[in-house]
């Protein structure tokens, strides 16, 4: 699940979703911090993100993601 610790400060990788390749762009890609806090996340992939992180719009109704499995 999403434990979200930080309550949205990218301050921990508690959130950390992978979205679908087809909808990675639409979310604007990760900022530099959010790239340093993603290299403590489990499960890594090209296309991981912080939840927190994305600005959810419009554009993004029927984002698809996973949550990664607990390690």
């Amino acid at each position: 699940g999403i434990d979200a610790d930080c309550g949205g400060e990218c301050s921990c990788a508690t959130c950390h979703v992978i979205v679908d390749p087809d909808w990675f762009a639409k979310t604007g890609g990760p900022s530099e911090d959010e790239e340093d806090m993603l290299d403590l996340a489990f499960g890594l992939t090209e296309t991981s993100r912080l939840g927190c992180q994305i600005e959810m719009s419009d554009a993004l109704d029927g984002l698809r993601l996973t949550v990664p499995e607990d390690m």
